[in-house]
């Protein structure tokens, strides 16, 4: 079943499915990639790694939920035994500090295949990349480092809350048409020119043209192929809550748009 939304789903921004999401959307851009790349390159998934250190929001790697999110309602203490405590009559326990904690982000790297010489980076942004802290650091530590090579940036922001983060200026990205979402591709030969893709609620998604080796062909990412795809197979139209408000905030224009398109596919009422 698709999304609702002919582009990106706000729903789907929210803390307890976004890393499902990003995984899902850097597998399928990979597996769609492949048959185009052949035999000259190949996409491959691989992963930055960074340290943690607490205090930290982290998610877990595999969550099982039931149909519909809900909130869970705690009762394993029979009323009559719940009591009040003072420090004179409770265990004394064993207080343990967790240390750093390693998290990984994927990515797709389209190699070429006879060198296996990095061609084209595709980033698809993460929580931890918009806020600051050591994730934001390290990204743009490594986006520098990439925009100084001769490595092809994508970079693909779904994600409309934080910090910004692709290789644009605030003025770039203020002289653009309104949107949430944003694609910035940085073409190696391309001398500081950007090719970005504005989107808004209302729109699709795009289908982006991927550098390779410069002199050879682009390739064609169908974005709104993958993100079906993605939609279909992390089946979130079992899991998202369309009657609640989504997870982030929309302006009053889009919270009208929305909420017209959810009653109009009965998901609303």
């Amino acid at each position: 079943m698709p999304s609702p939304f002919p582009g990106m789903d706000p729903y789907l921004e929210a803390h307890w499915c976004w890393g499902d999401v990003h995984h899902r959307l850097i597998t399928y851009m990979a597996d769609a990639l492949q048959p185009h790349l052949r035999p000259n390159y190949l996409a491959r998934m691989e992963e930055r790694v960074y340290v943690i250190h607490p205090p930290h929001t982290m998610y877990p790697d595999v969550l099982v939920i039931g149909n519909k999110v809900q909130e869970v309602q705690t009762a394993y203490a029979l009323p009559q035994l719940v009591q009040a405590s003072s420090s004179t009559d409770v265990d004394t326990p064993i207080v343990l500090t967790q240390g750093a904690v390693e998290h990984r982000e994927p990515r797709v790297e389209i190699i070429h295949t006879a060198s296996q010489e990095l061609i084209t980076l595709i980033e698809v942004l993460s929580p931890a990349n918009k806020v600051a802290g050591k994730g934001h650091q390290q990204y743009v530590h490594k986006q520098q480092e990439i925009l100084g090579s001769t490595v092809n940036l994508v970079e693909i922001d779904l994600l409309s809350q934080g910090l910004l983060t692709v290789a644009l200026s605030q003025a770039e990205v203020d002289a653009l048409r309104p949107h949430r979402y944003r694609i910035n591709v940085c073409r190696a030969a391309g001398w500081g020119q950007r090719e970005v893709y504005p989107i808004a609620l209302a729109q699709r998604l795009p289908r982006i043209a991927v550098p390779l080796r410069e002199g050879d062909a682009d390739v064609r990412l169908d974005l709104p192929v993958v993100f079906a795809q993605c939609y279909d197979n992390g089946g979130y139209a079992e899991l998202v809550d369309y009657q609640a408000a989504p997870p982030v905030p929309l302006s009053e224009e889009e919270v009208a748009w929305a909420d017209k398109l959810l009653r109009e596919k009965d998901l609303r009422v």
